[in-house]
């Protein structure tokens, strides 16, 4: 009877342990087709001449040591860091602030939450659109505004300054409300108890940011940053849509480059060489953060 009732225990204990794989299971499954094994022939094709047409042949690390020469490749890459290294710190600066004001007990709190949150659910192609309708050289309102005003236009789209300030804008109206919403979720997490404390300690509202807020949003901020740097690199619709990558390749960055290379030019097996570099740089990027966020040293 009690070796019936531990066999029992057994394979209740068993079926406990297998439960949460069968929920994960079918999300396994997708996650495999969809990104491991499309991920494995990228890695493959890197070590080919493939044009999407013909038979690949194998040419081994030929593609790396080409990029690895390629000067406008690295000129695409310094331009993807440019914009990845304004891009990132201003929406971390922007999202947390709007998110500390949000915070507070203020009237139509949830009106301002939803009209800040809003753009993040619009499709970057028409996002990009709607802001090329705003910016736009000969037919933008701004433009339009200025003339009617007596002052001439701004060629917004035309020159590389303008272009990428454009771009830079248009990326943190539509992302800025999603780490919004982050924030406001680590920032709720913070036991007030420790505000209170400070409070009655005589501490500055400065001091409570510097030494309470911080500090216990670390583990939010690290998500932000690695979140938005995986944003910025993998940045393509809506600059597409917006400047299309010019002018010239003033706003061409990583992910065009690899988009020409691979399907107009037709010379996947490169463009595939240039996909697993940034992967590698995705790769490194997060596991330094996550290095980061365990309190480890780099």
């Amino acid at each position: 009877m009690e070796h019936r009732i531990k066999q029992k225990k057994r394979k209740i204990n068993i079926q406990r342990a297998l439960a949460p794989y069968l929920f994960v299971f079918p999300n396994f499954i997708i996650f495999f087709i969809f990104v491991v094994i499309p991920a494995a022939y990228g890695l493959y094709f890197s070590f080919t001449n493939y044009d999407g047409l013909s038979e690949e042949e194998f040419v081994g690390i030929t593609n790396y040591v080409k990029l690895f020469g390629d000067s406008d490749f690295w000129d695409t890459m310094l331009r993807t860091a440019i914009y990845s290294g304004i891009v990132v710190p201003t929406i971390y600066v922007l999202a947390l602030g709007i998110a500390i004001l949000l915070i507070k007990e203020i009237r139509f709190k949830g009106i301002f939450r939803a009209i800040i949150y809003w753009p993040t659910m619009i499709s970057f192609i028409v996002v990009g659109v709607t802001w090329k309708w705003i910016f736009g050289d000969t037919f933008g309102i701004i433009n339009y505004l200025m003339e009617l005003g007596g002052q001439k236009g701004i060629p917004w789209l035309s020159e590389s300054f303008y272009a990428t300030l454009v771009v830079i804008v248009a990326t943190l109206w539509s992302r800025i409300g999603f780490f919004m919403v982050i924030f406001i979720s680590g920032l709720q997490s913070i036991p007030s108890e420790f505000y209170e404390a400070a409070n009655i300690d005589g501490a500055k509202k400065w001091q409570m940011f510097t030494r309470i807020t911080l500090p216990l949003l670390k583990p939010t901020s690290v998500m932000v940053i690695m979140l938005a740097i995986i944003d910025s690199f993998k940045a393509y619709p809506l600059i597409v849509s917006l400047t299309g990558g010019g002018p010239g390749r003033a706003t061409t960055y990583l992910v065009q480059y690899i988009y020409r290379f691979g399907f107009e030019k037709n010379q996947l097996g490169y463009a595939s060489a240039m996909s697993v570099i940034l992967f590698l740089i995705i790769l490194i990027t997060t596991s330094i953060q996550f290095k980061v966020n365990k309190g480890g040293e780099i």
